[in-house]
């Protein structure tokens, strides 16, 4: 499996994520600037993490016109999957891959810090690693973190199963209290309706060595290589 990792002026995570799917696949991704108009034949798009064009306007609203984002839609309308991490959400949603929008968080404060995560779906190729219902625990580092989407959008997602991700208690029990940035239902993640496109807050590239902490990181890779291969 190949993967392409875009990068925009302000990514900060990108070798992160190029170094995860390294270990995953055997392969280094490639790396492609923002600028470029094509992509090279690949398995998978990835957007990472970071602060694209200094999160001027609204997080993510300059990188959604960057002019590989015509290619990365063309792409995601042939059937390549595209997985957005962190500042890659919000581009997702800013290019209307996927609905909703990223806000500020609820207490106007960055947040960094590992939290719970239950696995809502195991239909996507993103969570073919994890069992449906377990809890992993991933870290977060946002400002603008907040889901948001209009009562309609949130009661597809919900009824589509089609939230990937939600932030619960340590025990994996549904505690708003443990929603780190205010997000509607507090959802951590979603996909799109072929379950191809991806979007979530906290960051599985940073929890993949032990000398990160915690290695709950590494299924999401391991699995995803051997759901596109």
């Amino acid at each position: 499996m190949h993967a392409a990792v875009v990068v925009f002026p302000g990514s900060n995570c990108d070798r992160d994520v190029a170094t995860a799917l390294e270990r995953a696949t055997g392969r280094p991704p490639t790396l492609v600037w923002h600028g470029d108009a094509d992509l090279p034949p690949t398995d998978l798009i990835v957007l990472p993490g970071g602060f694209s064009y200094g999160d001027y306007l609204r997080v993510g609203a300059m990188a959604a016109h960057s002019p590989i984002l015509r290619a990365v839609k063309t792409r995601a309308r042939a059937g390549v999957p595209v997985l957005g991490i962190c500042n890659g959400f919000q581009i997702l949603c800013e290019a209307g891959l996927l609905p909703g929008a990223l806000m500020r968080n609820r207490d106007l404060r960055f947040v960094c810090r590992t939290v719970a995560l239950r696995v809502e779906s195991d239909a996507t190729p993103y969570t073919a690693g994890y069992a449906k219902g377990q809890t992993i625990r991933i870290p977060v580092a946002h400002h603008d973190g907040n889901y948001f989407a209009d009562p309609g959008t949130l009661a597809a997602l919900e009824s589509e199963g089609r939230v990937a991700f939600r932030y619960v208690a340590a025990n994996g029990d549904a505690d708003t209290s443990y929603n780190p940035n205010g997000s509607c239902a507090d959802i951590a993640g979603i996909a799109d309706p072929t379950g191809r496109i991806l979007g979530l807050m906290p960051h599985p590239e940073r929890a993949v060595d032990p000398a990160h902490g915690g290695t709950d990181g590494a299924p999401f890779f391991r699995g995803l290589v051997g759901a596109l291969s």
